[in-house]
């Protein structure tokens, strides 16, 4: 079985993560990691955070030779930007840096107040630290291994952004092709295939910087080769088109996600918002000549690409803070503020792929399982093979 842990607070020493169930063999490089984590990073609207943090991964064990051990992975990303919130034995000890400020000021729409009630503190401080954005670097960390055993096996993904703030890029790129998202600058600050779309996010976020507000977006994720069967009709919870939701539902931020073209479909007839199948007997594969499905048709892969779309609130730290009330006085105050952004959608695109690509290893892992990858290889290449003589 497939899975991972993340720990870490926003300014703690560092983030950590353990991952579990990657096949012995596979060669993984510490440059493809710090590659992904270097992408999250950008983004036109980020703030002063990333101009301090140089986000870097520290393989501690699992991997050995530059190829898995079969046993657990563990990693570490150090945090340049981190103060001690327990006080040492020794006032002497504690560090000019120290962020020792008590936080009674939730913000609508963060886990300050919800968090602050589940644990009955009077302090927000121990919730935003762990629900901080700053957690997804981990997470980046841990697709980008993923991402490295997909690979192997010729699976992709990209992203691309659809909108921000209200500005829509045209019908002509939102219907863009999977190898055109594919082929984006991975170095993108917008990560936009519509030049003209661009330009007016760029004005839309120079806009809510100005104004101390903040802009949320739509963003679609993409998968290709990926074999049809992946995922299971036989279990609600092992359905793969709502594991994938699981995984892009618990991005911070993102309020909805849509597979194919769910929103649409859901107002035409079933003649037309359905796939017809059709047959290449050269290939010896079924196809479509549309995917409004995006990819998953009960819960299982049908062999066309995964289009994912997610749609993520602007995040709820403003400089122009919203109204809220203190937790300690009950008195109406304006929200607190903490260091952030101003749009982080382009980042969350990066952070989306990083999610499929953890969601899609644990379904790959399900149906061709195996504790070497020389074992999976054969068990991949035998259902090629079964697929071939259907």
């Amino acid at each position: 079985m497939f899975r991972f842990l993340t720990s870490g607070e926003s300014h703690g020493k560092c983030l950590t993560g353990v991952i579990e169930g990657l096949p012995a063999g596979l060669a993984v490089a510490e440059a493809a990691v710090n590659f992904q984590l270097q992408r999250r990073q950008l983004g036109y609207g980020r703030g002063g955070r990333m101009q301090i943090e140089r986000d870097n991964v520290e393989i501690v064990s699992g991997v050995r030779d530059g190829l898995t051990m079969g046993s657990p992975i563990s990693f570490a990303i150090q945090n340049k930007d981190w103060s001690h919130w327990e006080i040492p034995m020794s006032s002497a000890a504690i560090p000019e840096s120290a962020d020792k400020r008590s936080v009674t000021r939730p913000r609508p729409g963060h886990a300050d107040l919800p968090g602050a009630l589940k644990f009955h503190l009077h302090d927000a401080r121990n919730v935003l630290e762990r629900a901080s954005a700053r957690e997804t670097a981990a997470r980046v960390a841990v697709g980008a291994f993923c991402r490295q055993l997909l690979d192997h096996f010729g699976i992709q993904i990209g992203s691309h952004v659809i909108e921000i703030g209200g500005e829509r890029v045209s019908i002509e790129f939102e219907s863009a092709s999977s190898d055109d998202i594919l082929k984006i600058d991975p170095n993108s600050q917008f990560r936009c295939l519509d030049p003209e779309a661009q330009k007016r996010m760029r004005t839309r976020i120079d806009e809510a910087t100005k104004n101390g507000d903040t802009l949320g977006g739509v963003i679609e994720t993409v998968a290709i080769s990926i074999p049809a069967g992946l995922g299971s009709c036989s279990q609600w919870d092992r359905k793969l088109d709502g594991l994938i939701a699981q995984a892009m539902m618990s991005i911070h931020a993102a309020k909805a996600v849509e597979i194919g073209s769910g929103i649409e479909s859901a107002r035409k007839p079933g003649s037309i918002a359905h796939d017809e199948i059709f047959y290449n007997p050269e290939r010896r594969r079924f196809f479509r000549k549309t995917n409004r499905a995006g990819g998953l048709e009960g819960g299982i892969t049908n062999g066309s690409d995964l289009r994912i779309r997610l749609y993520m609130k602007p995040i709820p730290t403003l400089r122009n803070p919203l109204r809220s009330v203190d937790i300690v006085s009950k008195k109406a105050i304006e929200a607190g503020f903490e260091r952030s952004d101003t749009c982080v959608v382009a980042a969350a695109a990066v952070i989306s792929e990083a999610m499929l690509a953890i969601a899609l290893t644990g379904a790959f892992l399900e149906k061709f399982g195996g504790d070497s990858l020389k074992e999976i290889e054969a068990n991949f290449a035998n259902y090629q093979r079964l697929l071939d003589e259907y």
